[in-house]
């Protein structure tokens, strides 16, 4: 456990057990942090939200949870609230400010982002140029590069809720990076079907994804002949992807992956290739559709009828419905929403930033402040939004970036994006991320951040400059200016419990030179980041 020790007059690297540490986290949570603190036994991933501890809930964190509206929706929106933002918001007024980001090429200038994004001209390669620089050398390189920008944007984007969505849907169609059998199209799939169709309709990034060369391969329909059918894209594309569990019988699977023969790769350039010579021909029935898939020439055209029939089902409107309010609203959706969503999919031939848009102007979105818990990747993007990280400047060549950093710690999380090796991608309820070790690493990431001591590269303001100008008068006022410089909201107990780690009442008087203003401040910042307050989304 990180040690924010007050004994050392020094700040002290993340090192030893802190009984004093677990004694202040649980007055921060109600005794849930210190049930995790102590726990014995935990994986820093995941194996399944329903087999996970549930150690901490939204109901133990929901009483000190703000429902100003506009620190809802940008908790929710974003990867994390900064002042600057919150001000922005204040200023422009909910709705319009998202209905800016709903329309984010037209209405959102991201000039530095797009200037930062010329530092991977590897992303603009072409599947035959990865393959022509890199086979034989370092084949992780462009993929390497995508996860970095996919960290740059999330932290630095001023198209927030896009990028948000951006990550939704790469663990709906996931394609797990790094992996041997996309190393030369990846990048490719994240520009072509995630992020060019994220607010735009369903249906165009199904049909996409069904012709991209990374899921043809990721799931196997690069392989599948009208001899020996590969079944399992027609299965993921079932449950998975569109109608879900229980909405098909193993016979719907088996024409699931007739009506997908043909959907290939080249082989000598890696992309997605029509092959004729192994298409099913005759008559293909799955739900309530068929056809009669008459020639093996027409059996592109006879997918797509497939797969716009699917996007456009009611068991999938359901499906992303349930899904959008799930990540957006509550780990328990709200069944009028999840219908009322559906419909608004339905009605609008399944484009989604209508849906969003529903979402977070539905009642239930407003009532819904405390009922969401950060996962471990929203909680380190959100640490590093709320300190002030800027992007760090082009590292020297053989230098590893803060960005590449930032993705291995992320793993020690739990959840490194990207990198869910399963198709069904990561759990989004608070039960699933509840384990000790993932815990623990966050704790630890939090210090090392307020201490300046991990992501250097990254410059940030120094932690004293939360502390306000003229000094407070007592340690409950530091607490208290600290917790709204972070955009965190304590309780009284939680306050105190804070002064109590620094070895004050909390009516103490403050001096200058005391130890919570100088050597463990950082301490003082770790702990309010390890709150439940802050991991409350």
């Amino acid at each position: 456990m990180t040690a924010h020790s007050p004994e050392s007059p020094s700040p002290a690297r993340p090192s030893a057990a802190a009984p004093a540490r677990r004694r202040v986290l649980s007055g921060l949570g109600g005794g849930a942090a210190l049930a995790v603190a102590t726990a014995t036994t935990a994986s820093a991933a995941p194996t399944s939200a329903a087999g996970a501890p549930a150690t901490a809930t939204p109901a133990v964190m929901a009483a000190a949870v703000t429902t100003d509206p506009v620190l809802h929706l940008l908790r929710r929106a974003t990867f994390g609230p900064t002042p600057a933002l919150v001000a922005e918001v204040r200023t422009t007024g909910t709705t319009a400010w998202l209905d800016a980001q709903l329309a984010p090429l037209t209405k959102v200038p991201d000039t530095a982002m797009d200037t930062m994004l010329g530092r991977w001209t590897r992303l603009g390669w072409k599947t035959w140029e990865v393959r022509e620089r890199l086979e034989g050398g370092d084949t992780w390189t462009v993929m390497m590069d995508l996860v970095e920008a996919h960290l740059a944007r999330a932290l630095f984007s001023r198209r927030q809720l896009l990028e948000t969505v951006v990550d939704f849907w790469t663990n709906h169609l996931v394609v797990t990076v790094p992996s041997s059998e996309v190393w030369d199209s990846s990048h490719l799939f994240q520009r072509d079907v995630i992020r060019k169709h994220a607010l735009g309709k369903y249906s165009d990034m199904l049909n996409a994804a069904a012709r991209h060369p990374s899921m043809l391969k990721v799931l196997d329909n690069a392989d599948s002949t009208k001899k020996a059918p590969n079944e399992n894209y027609g299965r993921e594309l079932l449950e998975l992807h569109t109608v879900g569990v229980g909405k098909f019988t193993e016979a719907d699977v088996k024409m699931s992956a007739l009506a997908l023969t043909g959907l290939s790769v080249d082989s000598e350039s890696g992309l997605y290739y029509y092959r004729p010579n192994r298409r099913h021909v005759g008559t293909v029935k799955v739900l309530g559709w068929s056809d009669p898939n008459a020639t093996p020439e027409n059996g592109s055209a006879v997918a797509t009828l497939y797969l716009n029939y699917l996007a456009n089902h009611p068991a999938t409107a359901n499906r992303i419905a349930t899904k959008l309010v799930t990540r957006y609203v509550s780990d328990t959706p709200p069944a009028t929403l999840v219908t009322k969503l559906a419909q608004v999919y339905l009605a609008n031939g399944t484009a989604i930033a209508p849906v969003l848009r529903a979402l977070f102007l539905s009642p239930e979105f407003v009532a819904s402040a405390g009922q969401k818990i950060r996962t471990p990747y929203e909680d380190a993007l959100a640490s590093c939004r709320i300190l002030g990280l800027t992007p760090e400047p082009v590292p020297a060549a053989g230098v590893t970036s803060d960005l590449r950093g930032l993705f291995w710690q992320m793993g020690t999380f739990g959840q490194a994006p990207m990198g869910w090796p399963a198709p069904n991608g990561y759990p989004d309820v608070a039960a699933a991320w509840n384990g000790a070790s993932s815990t623990l690493n966050r704790w630890n990431f939090h210090l090392g951040l307020a201490g300046n001591w991990t992501l250097k590269a990254m410059k940030r303001p120094d932690v004293t400059t939360l502390v306000p100008t003229p000094l407070p008068t007592t340690y409950a006022a530091l607490v208290d200016a600290l917790a709204a410089k972070l955009l965190i909201t304590l309780t009284t107990a939680q306050r105190d419990a804070i002064c109590r780690f620094v070895d004050h009442a909390p009516g103490d008087a403050l001096k200058a030179g005391a130890a919570a203003v100088t050597w463990r401040l950082p301490s003082i910042v770790a702990l309010l980041l390890d709150s439940p307050n802050f991991a409350t989304r």
